[in-house]
């Protein structure tokens, strides 16, 4: 079975030409989201005995 021609992209041949000029941009970082930084704080700094106490405290 013979494989078909593809098609002619003119945005691919604008990047790859890019490419060739410039070189390869650097890859991005992707942001996290809120949840991820919450849990990531909450793992960073641990709850202190004082301030477990202030919280029970204000709760009872």
């Amino acid at each position: 079975m013979k494989r078909r021609p593809k098609i002619f992209s003119v945005t691919k041949a604008v990047k790859s030409n890019a490419r060739d000029r410039v070189g390869m941009p650097r890859p991005g970082t992707a942001l996290p989201d809120e949840k991820t930084k919450a849990e990531h704080r909450a793992r960073k700094h641990k709850v202190t005995l004082n301030r477990l106490l202030q919280e029970n405290g204000t709760e009872s």
